[in-house]
């Protein structure tokens, strides 16, 4: 197949660009690179099989020849608030990635007759009151709180991708990704893992904010790659979990990432500075994944770390 992938240089795009093009398709990446990273893609280079068009999502799209199928990859998503490249900093980018860029890729793959599938969140789960999270599960959101622009771009994006599945029969996939890490994560990412592995890296303590009870799940990148190429091969439209169901408190996670790291610093408790509606508890139920695409994550958290370590050595200067 001919493939557009936007968000192309973001980290999930960059490893789609990678797994596409290694099963012999042909790959168009495109990105802005306002949260992108040009070194994510820059072992493409001299790739004959691969095209690059730096653009906007949320201006019209054009692209020359056949396209068989459209990956909707590109929105900010980081949540650390203290990052240039945060949504909560680009509030009206990332609303415009969620709407306008999705009307323009769903636009695309209209015109071309090509499958298309939407990247969409845990987020639009919100703080949940149903646990684990189905997907039948319509979500506890705050439609004006800070975490809104996100959150809401992407339930936007879901409604807008299903109203072009049901009235032009656009061949749509919807995928909902949680906590996923792995060599090319932004390190000012803001959420647990890359927070604690540079903590642990650089010997210091790691900073657990209140008691550490609030609960996540961390799935690594090939696991979900994995899965999100399941999805696009399958014949499925509505809305599919991909995360690791195995949920762990982020003061068990922090003493994980010390023990695979040999970091001897322990942990320090600091008081709840979490933004507001920061979900307490985030675990995916993938009972339609395992049914539907015959998948689950196979990499356990230790293998994941140390496959992830390198990068993060190499980024921070510690090589």
């Amino acid at each position: 197949m001919r493939i557009l992938i936007t968000g192309a240089a973001g980290f999930l795009g960059s490893h789609l660009c990678d797994r596409l093009l290694a099963e012999g398709h042909e790959v168009i990446g495109m990105d802005n690179f306002i949260t992108g990273n040009p070194q994510n893609l820059a072992h493409l280079a001299g790739n004959k099989r691969f095209t690059f068009y730096e653009h906007d999502v949320s201006n019209y799209i054009f692209v020359p020849g056949k396209v068989d199928a459209v990956l909707h990859f590109a929105s900010p998503a980081s949540p650390n608030p203290k990052s240039p490249r945060a949504y909560f900093n680009l509030p009206i980018q990332t609303m415009k990635a969620g709407a306008l860029g999705t009307h323009n890729t769903l636009g695309v793959a209209k015109a071309h007759g090509a499958k298309y599938m939407l990247a969409s969140t845990s987020e639009i789960y919100g703080d949940p009151l149903e646990h684990p999270q189905k997907e039948t599960y319509p979500g506890n959101v705050d439609p004006i709180g800070p975490r809104a622009v996100y959150d809401e771009a992407k339930r936007f994006a879901e409604a807008l991708t299903m109203a072009y599945h049901r009235t032009h029969g656009v061949d749509t996939r919807i995928v909902r990704i949680f906590n996923t890490y792995g060599p090319r994560m932004d390190l000012e990412d803001g959420r647990a893992l890359p927070n604690f592995l540079k903590q642990a890296l650089l010997g210091q303590p790691l900073t657990v904010y209140g008691d550490g009870s609030q609960t996540r799940s961390f799935c690594y990148v090939d696991d979900l790659i994995e899965g999100i190429v399941r999805l696009l091969y399958s014949d499925e439209h509505l809305p599919v979990n991909l995360g690791n169901p195995h949920e762990m408190t982020i003061l068990e996670f922090a003493e994980a990432i010390n023990r695979i790291t040999g970091n001897k610093a322990g942990v320090v408790f600091l008081p709840d500075a979490r933004s507001e509606r920061d979900p307490q508890r985030r675990q995916p139920d993938i009972t339609r994944a395992r049914t539907i695409l015959g998948w689950e994550p196979k990499i356990s958290l230790e293998e994941g770390i140390r496959r992830t370590i390198p990068y993060f050595k190499k980024q921070m200067g510690l090589e």
